[in-house]
Formats: structure tokens, C-alpha cells, sequence
């Protein structure tokens, strides 16, 4: 008979052999998959231009705002300001949407 403590921690608490054959796994699995790493600096572009366009387009509509209208107000500040933040938003929803797809796949591998 097996003593409960021991089935209990090792169910709990991986061994070092199990940690690294499931890394290792998941080597082979992207050595399989190498449009992986091409899609992941594609995803990475991808973020950059989520926030890099709504910036740009915020400050050009500030300028345009701007040369229409007489005041100490700043719209390109105003709207480039929006922008960043509209983009960081945005960037920030690709990550947690790509975190949780990866957390959903690691899953499915680990078991």
C-alpha cells in the first residue's frame, strides 16, 4: 500500500523529470511549428501598428482641428493623447486575447 501523504505531494508538486519533459514537449512542438515564431513577430507588428495608428490618425485630426480653429486649447495634443491611449486599449486586448488562446493550447498539451 502506498502512504496518502506521499500520493498526495507527488500529485501536487511535479518532479523535476516531469517539468522537463514537458518543456521538452513543448520544444518539439514549436520545432514542428516553426511559422510559429514568424507568426509571433507578426503578432508582435500587429500590436505596434494597433497603437502606432490611432496615435498618428488623433494627431492629424488635432492639426486639422487645429489650423481651424483660434484658441490656446490643443486639439493635436488632445487627440494624440486619445490616440495613444485608444491604441494601448487596443494592444492590450490583442495580448490577453493571444495570452488566453496560448494558456488554452498549453493546456491541452500539459495533460
Amino acid at each position: 500500500m502506498s502512504d496518502p501523504d506521499t500520493k498526495k505531494a507527488n500529485q501536487v508538486a511535479p518532479t523535476l523529470a516531469d517539468r522537463i519533459g514537458v518543456q521538452a514537449a513543448r520544444k518539439l512542438e514549436a520545432q514542428r511549428h516553426p511559422a510559429q515564431v514568424w507568426s509571433g513577430l507578426g503578432l508582435m507588428g500587429l500590436i505596434g501598428w494597433s497603437v502606432v495608428l490611432p496615435t498618428l490618425l488623433g494627431a492629424a485630426l488635432g492639426v486639422w482641428l487645429d489650423r481651424g480653429s483660434e484658441g490656446a486649447f490643443s486639439w493635436t495634443l488632445t487627440f494624440l493623447i486619445a490616440g495613444l491611449v485608444l491604441g494601448c486599449l487596443n494592444a492590450w486586448h490583442w495580448v490577453a486575447k493571444e495570452d488566453r488562446a496560448m494558456r488554452a493550447e498549453r493546456g491541452q498539451h500539459d495533460v
